[in-house]
């Protein structure tokens, strides 16, 4: 298994990016991009921190 393919797994679909945005704004009273970067901020286990930042990246996005 190559660098680039183990990363690729660690990488969170479309699907769990958009659930957890949803999750974000529920738990963050609508404020989900400044939610993910306070927990960001605690520093998460790495699984959570691919997963926020994927968030961060889409919420800045849109």
């Amino acid at each position: 298994m190559g660098l680039f393919s183990w990363l690729s797994t660690m990488a969170p679909s479309a699907a769990e990016i958009r659930a957890e945005v949803w999750k974000l704004g529920v738990r963050h009273h609508g404020q989900a991009l400044e939610g993910a970067l306070r927990e960001l901020s605690d520093s998460p286990p790495p699984g959570r921190v691919a997963l926020l930042r994927a968030c961060v990246h889409q919420l800045r996005r849109a």
